[in-house]
């Protein structure tokens, strides 16, 4: 390969310092080492790199080309170096959360600020599913960590020992509707046949190869299914169903009269998210935020408690 890291360092230096002289004087050669190695470059590239007619080479639009790609390569080399000595203290590269579609990515920004001090390096890649989606995530190696996954797991998952996974607590449901829908005045507790006349709006799985997962909802029930737990809200606000939403949640629009909460016989289970990690992970970076996740204070913020 004709092109070298050490040649676009040298034409990288000739631009931000003006001159081949002041490169040189940057890089610690002489000058006559820097006007060779650009010539070198140019024979082996077959381009005209400088235009050198007037009183100071200014770069063709060949060379100004080779610059800006270049520097792509050099800060890509860096960044490669600097992983490849993150990787020898213990700390990944790369750290990939998934976060069920029931934990808010603003209840995680203080957790990542935390983190960004640590000063490591690792970067943090987080994406957002739903139910199994989360399971699915985690089984296809798309994912380092799993915060808020529904349930336990699919049995085969579950035997495989591959991972590990400790409850989160509990999260505060209320069942809800629009003050015009039909079970804004229905006689409590509603049970679960009268709940069943009416449409639920459901928060959509997104798994594509694992069994779905449902939740709160009863066999048979009409559903209008939607893409977030934001998307659920808004719908129950219009009057398109009705369904559980964490209070944390619908407390602004219980308080202003906007939602109407409602007393059903059988409450939706509050304790069965959960984090969820590889059990041969022993990377820094996952350490520190399953130390984290241990803590009461920072789970209750996750869950909105």
């Amino acid at each position: 390969m004709n092109l070298t890291l050490e040649a676009l360092q040298i034409l990288d230096a000739i631009d931000r310092k003006g001159s081949f002289a002041a490169a040189a004087a940057a890089l610690d050669k002489v000058p006559s080492a820097i006007t060779y190695s650009i010539r070198k470059l140019e024979e082996d590239l077959d381009v005209l790199l400088y235009d050198r007619r007037g009183h100071r080479a200014k770069l063709t639009t060949a060379g100004a080309e080779l610059l800006m790609q270049g520097r792509h390569l050099l800060h890509a080399a860096q960044e490669l170096e600097n992983r490849v000595k993150r990787a020898a203290t213990g700390w990944e590269a790369e750290l990939r959360i998934v976060l069920d579609g029931i934990i808010r990515f603003d209840d995680l920004i203080p957790l990542i600020q935390e983190f960004e001090q640590q000063g490591c390096g690792t970067r943090l890649r987080i994406s957002q599913e739903v139910l199994s989606g989360v399971w699915e995530t985690m089984v296809s190696g798309r994912a380092d960590l799993a915060i808020g996954a529904a349930y336990d797991g699919p049995d085969a998952i579950r035997m495989q020992g591959e991972f590990q996974t400790r409850l989160m607590g509990n999260i505060d449901w209320v069942f809800a509707v629009a003050p015009g829908h039909p079970l804004a005045t229905a006689a409590e507790p509603l049970t679960p046949d009268v709940i069943q006349e009416h449409r639920a709006v459901a928060v959509g799985d997104t798994g594509l190869t694992l069994p779905t997962i449902t939740s709160g909802l009863l066999s048979g029930q009409d559903t209008l299914t939607v893409p977030t737990m934001e998307a659920k809200l808004a719908a129950q606000l219009a009057g398109l169903g009705c369904g559980n939403l964490p209070r944390r949640l619908a407390l602004p629009y219980l308080r202003d009269g906007t939602l109407i909460e409602r007393e059903i016989l059988a409450s939706r289970a509050t304790g069965n998210n959960r984090i969820v990690w590889r059990s041969n992970n022993k990377g820094k970076a996952l350490q520190w935020f399953l130390q984290k996740l241990n803590d009461p204070i920072v789970l209750r913020m996750l869950l909105g408690n």
